[in-house]
């Protein structure tokens, strides 16, 4: 993990407010940071030309003028001759669109005014750290498991290697990630990643679903409530970031997010505070925030639908998880390892694949990439009467039961969820001789579950 010794950087603070640079260089320096304070940017510039500078905290105003032009002139002008100098803006709250811009401009991140000291000494980790990993070279994905744990993916793909390699170099910051993919690439299995391999891999991982929460519970869930805030709140609750103290949050499906939520999410990961629903007390936020969609976001943004502002709070660091087809040379390994884990859960010896199946599963084109890969390796697992999963295992009874276009992918006729749940629940019985205890147990339900899915099948046991 990457670790940041305060000794080795010297930071340089520019703005023309005296008592900014000082307090802002007390705060550093107790960290263990050298610092130089400057009052303008012609001072700034020439500092930077005399002394070896790790990272810049530029104001983005130095006279009357609160248009930021002035600092968004200084941010040109230091990316054109130091391109990798880390750049971190101080704007006010009203001015973040001005900060998104410098962000645009190649700036590293943005801290509001006022500045919460805690925050602020995490950006400055954070940006130095992400530095500080950009020159490593990319590593084999024997040589990243010597230091890294990536036990639960399954890549051997040079395109997934590549992912992991982002990955190990981020964990060990506090970078906000976002990761984008298809629907069932795996972006929650990256997510996992980030968190385990992390200096929070101690505290919680709270896995938050934004899709299918509306306004009017979104403060509720992610702030929490006090009892009595309203008709039903009986008992106090703690929202989700609370839960998540010390921790991190995957905040999946952020694309789906409506605009009043997108402000209230923004100002939280912003300010990294927040209010309970009903209370006068303010909490702080120390999480690390991980996103994912399948959207895009930055089409959603020329088209109104998500904020800029927000976008740049969460995309520190973009991984785009590949589709299956893009890394085909994993299917195998992935049917081969979810076999084994089906063949577990269900009771069934010595089931495996032959090798014609191993290359029709490698010539599927997957759209639903490994969740549908997993869902077709247990459907044939489930109805093949042999031990051998042949082409015809997934082949045979591919069609839904209505369709009558008998060259239909296999992503149009695969079973739906109903007739996947039934034809489990049935399999599952029939292996355990209508025991129904250890037939809710294999599938990983109480008794009461099963009977309620029993009942809805219309099955008899």
């Amino acid at each position: 993990m990457t670790q940041i010794i305060a000794n080795d950087h010297c930071i340089l603070l520019v703005d023309d407010d005296p008592s900014v640079n000082a307090s802002i260089a007390m705060l550093l320096k107790r960290q263990g940071f050298s610092v130089l304070l400057s009052s303008s940017p012609s001072e700034a510039l020439s500092m930077l030309t005399s002394h070896t500078v790790s990272l810049v905290i530029q104001d983005m105003n130095f006279s009357r003028n609160t248009t930021g032009e002035e600092g968004m002139q200084l941010l040109s002008k230091i990316k054109s001759s130091y391109p990798a100098l880390p750049i971190i803006l101080m704007t006010a709250w009203g001015s973040i669109k001005l900060a998104v811009d410098g962000i645009k401009l190649g700036a590293a991140d943005f801290v509001t005014k006022p500045w919460d000291n805690q925050q602020l000494v995490r950006c400055v980790s954070t940006c130095l750290a992400l530095h500080q990993n950009t020159l490593g070279a990319n590593e084999t994905r024997q040589k990243l498991d010597e230091s890294f744990d990536f036990s639960d993916i399954v890549a051997e793909d040079p395109t997934m290697v590549e992912v992991l390699n982002v990955v190990a170099r981020v964990a060990a910051t506090d970078a906000s990630v976002l990761i984008l993919g298809e629907s069932g690439t795996g972006k929650e299995l990256i997510a996992n990643a980030i968190h385990k391999n992390s200096q929070r891999s101690g505290g919680p991982l709270v896995k938050v679903n934004l899709g299918g929460m509306t306004s009017t519970l979104f403060e509720s869930e992610m702030f929490g409530h006090a009892k009595g805030a309203f008709t039903d709140a009986k008992l106090d609750r703690q929202g989700r970031f609370d839960l998540a103290k010390d921790g991190s949050i995957f905040l999946d499906e952020i694309g789906d997010l409506d605009a009043s939520s997108q402000v209230k999410l923004l100002r939280v990961l912003q300010d990294q505070s927040f209010q309970a629903v009903g209370s006068s007390v303010t909490k702080q936020a120390n999480v690390r925030v991980i996103s994912a969609t399948n959207r895009d976001l930055y089409e959603m943004v020329e088209q109104g639908s998500f904020r800029e502002d927000l976008l740049y709070r969460i995309n520190l660091i973009v991984i785009n998880v590949p589709p299956l087809r893009a890394r085909r040379s994993d299917i195998s390994r992935i049917a081969k390892l979810h076999l084994s884990k089906v063949a577990k859960r269900y009771n069934i010896e010595h089931i495996s694949f032959d090798k014609h199946a191993f290359n029709w599963l490698e010539q599927q084109p997957w759209p639903g990439n490994v969740r549908q890969l997993t869902q077709a390796v247990e459907r044939a697992a489930l109805m093949s009467d042999g031990p051998i999963l042949s082409v015809s295992a997934f082949t045979a009874n591919q069609a839904a039961p209505d369709s009558n276009n008998e060259g239909a992918s296999i992503a149009m006729d695969s079973l739906t969820l109903d007739e996947m749940e039934k034809l489990m629940v049935l399999n599952a019985i029939k292996a355990h001789d209508n025991n129904l205890s250890k037939v809710a147990e294999a599938l990983g339900i109480s008794r009461a579950a099963l009977y309620r899915r029993i009942e809805k099948h219309g099955i008899t046991t």
